[in-house]
């Protein structure tokens, strides 16, 4: 059984791609403003603390070293802030940059922050240390037990600390989905427990109002930010559309697919390509949320995800019974029709990458774009959603079988590509996958001449 539901009506459209080029400009344009803002609000902030720095003649090397652990401090606060909202969901952050850079920005800025946050507390020791000339454990507890707010402080670097730790590539790939997630959850309790240590304690916060009026609304504003796009409209989509399973369905070895049923699903504007972040009310799925791509784009208040087992999590689905209720957060992500700027496309799926793909590939041939699928598997007993692409006319469905030890040769090396897909330099391509095919992909289109801008990848990986 591979289907509950009939394809989506087809309505011939005409090829886009000269829209498809103003909504690239339109995205690189909301990137460069992002970027912007992020530098602005850091020079910001030095003025701030420029502004409130006592300009005494008898600077020492103590009261340099402080004032620079305070400026790393302030830069530390303004970031971190940064970083919650370039992950709040925040649909005119999503729209304006995407949600796979907003994470790819997340993630980058997470080992600034943990280096701000460490140079501040190392500065401010040693500056301390210098002025009142003091062993380094006995400043320590002196700036513990006088400074107020700094045992929460404390408790809620540490705990920045961890969650930057747990977040390095080494660590994350030795940590399950579930630990990472809710040791990432700490970072909203460590933001908060710092947040009284700067208003009280900080030296250009104190005694100025105004700064403390402005430090005081960033973080009011980004707390809103995540109350209101990660707590209450998913919770009102949660009660408008009351979405359910309906059926999980084995589509090949180690995929399968779950048809979700749904009140207003169409509300949800979802492209092809687009995911969401799905929480199973059900034993072993109800603490975590996983994002899955769209295999089937909402139509008559039924769609469907599908999925494959490359965890803990997503190899327990098919354990998920018809009826259990389903809270959903999105769409998300960029990686949609739209994004095509020529009438030729050539996409690639790897594994459980078929999914996206699948919708994909209905999408753009309903628009008029001429579509080649390449569908890469161990074997024919792999190949997720094959018969429903192999039975579409307006596609050509390429399967690429077999492992490359008993091939002997890449399958999906430039010379590959090139022999399968011989107008493969003419083709704008889509490739969504395991990081590893993703790269091979990318760097034989290069190799074959295809500008980066050509080619659109969207990862399947947990980190």
């Amino acid at each position: 059984m591979t289907s509950l539901a009939p394809a989506p009506p087809r309505h011939a459209r005409p090829s886009r791609t000269r829209h498809s080029r103003v909504r690239r400009r339109r995205s690189s344009v909301g990137a460069l403003l992002v970027r912007l803002f992020i530098v602005l609000s850091c020079v910001l902030v030095a003025l701030l603390w420029w502004a409130s720095t006592p300009g005494t003649p008898d600077v020492t090397p103590g009261s340099a070293l402080t004032s620079l652990g305070e400026l790393t401090g302030m830069m530390a606060g303004l970031l971190v802030c940064v970083q919650v909202l370039l992950v709040a969901r925040v649909p005119w952050l999503e729209s304006a940059v995407g949600q796979d850079h907003l994470v790819s920005w997340h993630r980058s800025l997470g080992g600034s922050v943990l280096l701000l946050t460490v140079t501040h507390v190392l500065l401010l020791l040693v500056g301390g240390e210098l002025v009142d000339r003091r062993m380094p454990w006995s400043e320590f507890w002196t700036v513990m037990l006088t400074q107020p707010d700094v045992l929460t402080a404390t408790i809620g670097t540490a705990a920045l600390i961890l969650a930057g730790i747990a977040s390095a590539r080494f660590a994350r790939q030795r940590l399950s989905y579930e630990a990472w997630y809710w040791l990432h959850l700490t970072t909203y309790v460590a933001v908060f427990l710092t947040f009284g240590h700067q208003i009280n304690a900080g030296a250009h916060f104190a005694g100025n109002p105004w700064s403390r009026l402005l430090w005081t609304g960033l973080y009011l504003a980004t707390a809103s930010a995540v109350v209101t796009w990660r707590i209450l409209l998913p919770l009102r989509a949660v009660l408008r559309h009351r979405v359910r399973v309906e059926a999980v369905v084995e589509e090949s070895v180690g995929v399968a697919s779950i048809w979700l049923r749904g009140r207003h699903l169409e509300e949800l504007n979802t492209r092809a390509g687009q995911f969401f972040l799905f929480r199973f009310l059900a034993p072993g799925h109800l603490w975590t949320a996983h994002p899955y791509s769209v295999s089937f784009v909402p139509h008559r208040d039924q769609m469907r995800i599908t999925i494959g087992a490359l965890g803990d999590h997503s190899s327990a689905v098919t354990g998920i019974r018809p009826g259990t209720f389903v809270i959903m957060n999105g769409p998300f992500g960029r990686f949609t029709a739209d994004r095509a700027g020529s009438d030729k496309v050539l996409l690639v799926a790897g594994g459980a990458g078929i999914g996206p793909i699948r919708a994909l590939a209905h999408d753009l041939s309903v628009r008029g774009h001429d579509v080649v699928v390449l569908h890469r598997a161990r074997s024919a007993d792999h190949l997720a959603l094959g018969p429903e692409l192999a039975a579409q006319d307006e596609i050509t469905f390429l399967p690429v079988l077999g492992r490359r030890r008993d091939l002997r040769h890449d399958p999906l090396s430039a010379g590959s590509l090139l022999a399968m897909v011989p107008d493969v330099r003419e083709r704008e391509v889509f490739v969504c996958g395991s990081p590893g095919l993703s790269e091979t992909v990318s760097t034989a289109l290069r190799s074959l001449g295809l500008p980066e801008r050509h080619i659109h990848r969207e990862e399947l990986s947990m980190s």
